[in-house]
């Protein structure tokens, strides 16, 4: 642990954004499932709902730094592209 007082500031924030980050990767990865459970359950309706909030999730983790914007961008194409092959 350590001694300074900057330092412990410093610790005290990143436990902070550690928590932060977590909740966000926590939603993500719930958003994730949910459009993977209505491509199962071959419900195209709920795929594209369940798609569309994954994808404000995941844009939101991108532009708070979460997740890399590459990394969210592939996430949203290939779920995107599982449920236009459900659709069609």
């Amino acid at each position: 642990m350590a001694n300074h007082k900057s330092a412990l500031k410093r610790h005290r924030q990143s436990l902070v954004a550690r928590a932060r980050n977590r909740s966000e990767k926590t939603r993500v990865k719930n958003a994730i499932k949910a459009v993977r459970a209505a491509l199962d359950d071959n419900n195209g309706e709920a795929a594209q709902a369940a798609l569309r909030a994954a994808t404000a999730v995941l844009d939101k983790a991108a532009g708070n730094k979460v997740l890399h914007w590459k990394t969210a961008a592939r996430k949203v194409s290939r779920l995107s592209l599982a449920v236009n092959k459900l659709s069609a």
